[in-house]
């Protein structure tokens, strides 16, 4: 097999048998899918194996329509932030955020997104790296910075808006009128790998007060399912594509291993600290899937979305949605169904 083989406009196509693949067993998969989620039912799910889409399965939704994969999105913000660092426009995952992004500081009491959230002192040690990881304790009273894991949106929207002002794309005083960090990533990332992926920006309901410029604004991007099987097969790749490097390898494998930090906040269920690495859900303590490779991981968000990689068996699944779960990234089901057919 060509481990090498990378999709141009459209995604080449092989017989599963060609893909060490077992057709009688990915039909089974895909008729147990059908069933857990019902007659009424939505799901896409791509399988990609050797660089071939191995399989497709389209229910109640169109192939070529983008659907928001919410929080999956950070895993695409941390490979931002690692070819930031990379283009010497950040010194290091290390760096003070406040030092390029002062306006994240600017949060009086009143003005945060809920009652008894602002700026604190503590907030001013807050590295991207802490961001990145969701161990920032942003506008968290009694979080300190690298203490505890409490996954959150804000400090992802800091750590974007912190990234495109260091690249002139970001303006806090003028958030929609600003060109916006999601253009960065359609320049490095998806032109690149040939996705066609759109972005805009997403707001949770916030008070009249808050100051919605220096911590909300969202980078939400809108994906077809081939799409996330790209960004899949670029990971899978260790951030190269088709013999050019997009994302430092360093940092992909960093990325994609589990954090270290001192304990879970008390809001924050499951084993966070253990099975998290920089924007990436990780099986590498055998944790977040046991009967899963532990070199798997995946880009997760809300609405089952999903995308899944193994570099030890070449395989990227990608679902959006997928199975239904209050837990996508805990759900291993679809994932064992499929690998049931590996020979």
């Amino acid at each position: 097999m060509n481990l090498a083989q990378f999709p141009g406009a459209q995604w080449g196509t092989r017989p599963a048998s060609e893909l060490g693949l077992r057709a009688g067993k990915l039909e089974a998969a895909r008729k147990r899918l059908c069933e857990a989620v019902g007659p009424e039912g939505q799901f896409r799910v791509c399988l990609v194996r050797n660089g071939f889409l191995a399989a497709e399965w389209n229910c109640g939704l169109e192939p070529d329509a983008e659907l928001g994969i919410a929080s999956a999105a950070k895993s695409v913000f941390s490979c931002l932030l690692g070819i930031a660092v990379a283009e010497g426009k950040i010194p290091s995952a290390d760096a003070i955020v406040s030092e390029y992004y002062p306006e994240m500081l600017e949060v009086p009491e009143g003005t945060g997104p809920k009652p008894g959230r602002s700026s604190q002192p503590k907030d001013a040690q807050i590295t991207f790296r802490h961001l990145i990881t969701n161990t920032s304790g942003y506008l968290k009273p009694g979080e300190r910075p690298g203490e505890c894991f409490h996954y959150q949106t804000y400090g992802m929207n800091v750590l974007m808006h912190a990234i495109g002002q260091v690249y002139g794309l970001y303006d806090s005083s003028d958030a929609t009128g600003s060109v916006g960090p999601g253009e960065l990533i359609r320049e490095r990332i998806r032109d690149p790998i040939g996705g066609t992926w759109s972005w805009r920006w997403h707001n949770f309901d916030l008070p009249p007060a808050a100051r919605i410029g220096i911590f909300g604004y969202y980078t939400g991007l809108m994906m077809t399912c081939r799409d996330m099987a790209r960004l899949g097969w670029l990971w899978r790749h260790g951030g190269s594509w088709a013999g050019r490097w997009l994302v430092p390898a360093d940092w992909m494998s960093l990325a994609t291993r589990s954090i270290r930090v001192g304990r879970n906040a008390p809001a924050e269920e499951g084993d966070g600290i253990r099975t998290y690495g920089h924007g990436f859900w990780t099986n590498d303590q055998g944790l977040l899937w046991p009967s899963l490779p532990r070199d798997s991981f995946a880009a997760a968000g809300a609405g089952s979305q999903l995308i899944w990689v193994c570099p030890s068996l070449d395989l990227v699944l990608a679902q959006s949605p997928g199975l239904p779960t209050p837990h996508v990234h805990r759900d291993a089901r679809l994932l064992e169904w499929v690998l049931e057919a590996v020979l």
